[in-house]
């Protein structure tokens, strides 16, 4: 059930709107792909970029349908790789506060790519991805 706020406008973290919003699984893939291209880029990412596999297929797949779901979406992560606890996915991975932000600017500049994404929905994405993000932190 799709619930509004007072004013009657679906609001992003409700129901199905975050996903539509983000052009459902193509909006999401195309994001995500977006997101590893920063990785491979970014200078400031090349750390984080070496604790990922050479191929990116599968981790492109992992994070578009964590995110499908998480956005509202049908729940694709689930129905392949099983249930996931974002910090004990990553648990084997030092992540500090340079991983986390190197992370967090990935996302940020893929979310800049996504014209189609009004800006309310990119500065709503990146609020709420920061906390899962901080999560996965397990040293300073």
């Amino acid at each position: 059930m799709q619930i509004d706020n007072v004013s009657g406008e679906k609001t992003y973290g409700q129901g199905d709107h975050s996903f539509k919003t983000a052009g459902g699984i193509e909006g999401i893939r195309a994001l995500v792909t977006d997101f590893y291209h920063q990785m491979d880029t970014l200078p400031e990412a090349s750390h984080i970029r070496s604790l990922h596999p050479a191929d990116q297929e599968e981790s492109i797949d992992k994070l578009a349908r964590f995110l499908t779901g998480w956005m509202g979406g049908p729940s694709l992560y689930d129905e392949k790789y099983g249930r996931i606890s974002i910090p004990g996915a990553h648990y084997h991975i030092d992540i500090g506060i340079a991983e986390r932000d190197a992370w967090l600017l990935c996302m940020e500049r893929a979310l800049e790519l996504q014209t189609s994404y009004p800006q309310d929905f990119r500065d709503y994405l990146m609020k709420q991805l920061s906390f899962p993000a901080n999560l996965c932190r397990n040293r300073d």
